[in-house]
C-alpha cells in the first residue's frame, strides 16, 4: 500500500502544480472573459473526451498485462503532455496535447485497482479513503508551488510537473512492484473495452444498480466546480494564481483529514452506505454556500464546514470495488474512471456555459453563484437517489 501511495502523492503533485494556472495559460491566446471561458472549455472538453474512450481500454490492458505497466504509460503521457504546455504558442497545440493526455491517463482508475488488488472487500473503503489522503496531499502541496511558480511565470509551473511526472515514471519503473499475479489476469475484450460495454458491465454488478447514476450525478457537479473555481473566484473576487492555490491547499488539507484520519473510525460508526449519504448531504450544502459567498473569506469557511464531502466517493467506490470479482478490478475502475471523463466532458460545457451566461454581472449578483446552485441541485438529487437505493436493499443485506 505505501508503494502505490508514494505513486500516487508524486503523480497529484505533479497535476496540482498546473490547475491554478492552466486557465491563465489558456487566457494567454485569448482578448476577454467570455472567449477565455470558451477557450478554457475547449481545452478541458479535449481531455475528458479522450479518457472516456481510453480509461476502459487502459483498465482492462492493466487485467491482462498487469497494473505497472499501464501506470508507466500515464506517468510518460502526463509529462510530455506538460512540457508541450509549457512550450505551446497557439491555442489548437493545448487542445492536441489535452486529446492525447486523456487518452494515454488512467492512473486514477489503475491505481484503485490496484489497491483493490492488494485489499480484502471488507478493507477496500478505508484503502481508498486512504489513496484519498494522498489525493488530498498532493493538492496541499501541488497548487501552492504552482500558485507561487505561476505568480512569476505561467509556464513555470507546468515544466515543474514534468519534472516531477518523469521522477514518478523512475519510480514506477525501479521501485513500484506489480500487484497483480499472472494467475488473476483476464484477457483483453474489445466488447468490453469500449466505454458503452464498460459502463453496461458496471451497472450489471450485483449490489451495485442505480449508484452508477448516483456517481455521475456527483461527478457532474464535482467536474463543474473544478472547471468554474478559478474563473468564478476570478470573476466574483479578482483572485489570481496565488489565492486559488491557497484555497485548493485547504481542500487538500480538509481531504487529508477527512480521508486519511476520520475515515475509518467513521466506516466502523455508520457504515459506507449511510457514510456516503452524510458525505452527499455535506457536499450539497457546501455547493450551495459556495454560490451564496459574498467575499472571498467566506469560500474557505465552506471548505472548512464540508469535512465530510469527501467521504462518499471513498464509501460508495468501496461498495462498487467489493461487488466486483478480483480478476476484473482494473475493467471495474476503469468503468468508473470513464463515468467520471464523461462527466469531465459534460461538466465544463455545464458549468463554463452557466458561468458564461452570469460573467458580465457585477461580482455582488446573486446569480453569478448560478453554477454552484447547479452543483447542489445534482448532488442532491444524487443524494435522494442513492438513499431509495440503499432503502430498497436493506431488507437483502439484513438476510445475507
Amino acid at each position: 500500500m505505501g508503494f502505490i501511495m508514494a505513486a500516487v502523492l508524486i503523480d497529484m503533485i505533479s497535476i496540482g502544480l498546473m490547475v491554478p494556472v492552466l486557465p491563465h495559460i489558456v487566457g494567454t491566446f485569448t482578448h476577454s472573459n467570455d472567449e477565455q471561458t470558451s477557450a478554457f472549455l475547449l481545452v478541458t472538453m479535449a481531455f475528458g473526451i479522450a479518457n472516456f474512450f481510453g480509461s476502459p481500454i487502459l483498465g482492462g490492458l492493466s487485467d491482462r498485462f498487469g497494473r505497472r505497466p499501464v501506470l508507466l504509460i500515464g506517468f510518460a503521457g502526463l509529462a510530455l503532455s506538460f512540457f508541450v504546455t509549457a512550450l505551446a504558442t497557439a491555442l489548437w497545440m493545448l487542445v492536441a496535447v489535452r486529446l492525447f493526455s486523456g487518452a494515454m491517463q488512467a492512473n486514477i482508475a489503475v491505481a484503485n485497482a490496484y489497491v483493490a488488488d492488494i485489499t480484502a472487500p471488507e478493507d477496500r473503503a478505508r484503502r481508498f479513503g486512504q489513496l484519498g489522503a494522498m489525493f488530498g496531499i498532493g493538492f496541499i502541496l501541488g497548487p501552492l508551488i504552482g500558485g507561487w511558480l505561476g505568480q512569476r511565470d505561467v509556464h513555470w509551473p507546468f515544466i515543474a510537473a514534468g519534472c516531477m511526472a518523469i521522477v514518478n515514471w523512475c519510480y514506477g519503473w525501479f521501485v513500484l512492484p506489480e500487484s497483480l499475479p499472472l494467475e488473476r489476469r483476464t484477457p483483453f475484450n474489445w466488447k468490453k473495452a469500449n466505454p458503452v460495454g464498460a459502463l453496461r458491465g458496471l451497472a450489471a454488478l450485483k449490489g451495485v444498480g442505480s449508484l452508477v447514476g448516483v456517481i455521475a450525478l456527483s461527478s457532474l457537479a464535482q467536474f463543474m466546480l473544478h472547471m468554474t473555481w478559478v474563473l468564478y473566484t476570478k470573476f466574483k473576487f479578482g483572485w489570481g494564481p496565488k489565492e486559488v492555490s491557497w484555497s485548493l491547499a485547504l481542500v487538500g488539507i480538509v481531504s487529508v483529514i477527512s480521508q486519511g484520519v476520520l475515515l475509518k473510525p467513521l466506516l466502523a460508526r455508520f457504515g459506507p452506505q449511510r457514510l456516503a449519504l452524510i458525505g452527499m448531504g455535506s457536499a450539497s450544502l457546501a455547493y450551495l454556500g459556495f454560490g451564496l459567498a459574498s467575499a472571498g473569506w467566506m469560500m474557505y469557511a465552506v471548505i472548512g464546514f464540508n469535512l465530510l464531502g469527501g467521504v462518499a466517493a471513498a464509501a460508495v467506490q468501496g461498495i462498487i470495488s467489493s461487488a466486483a470479482p478480483a480478476n476484473q478490478q482494473g475493467q471495474a475502475m476503469g468503468a468508473v474512471s470513464s463515468l467520471n471523463s464523461l462527466m469531465a466532458v459534460l461538466g465544463p460545457v455545464i458549468g463554463l456555459t452557466l458561468l458564461g451566461w452570469v460573467s458580465h454581472r457585477p461580482a455582488g449578483d446573486l446569480l453569478m453563484g448560478l453554477p454552484f446552485f447547479t452543483c447542489a441541485a445534482l448532488q442532491f438529487i444524487g443524494l435522494i437517489a442513492a438513499y431509495r437505493f440503499f432503502h430498497r436493499q436493506r431488507p437483502a443485506l439484513q438476510t445475507a
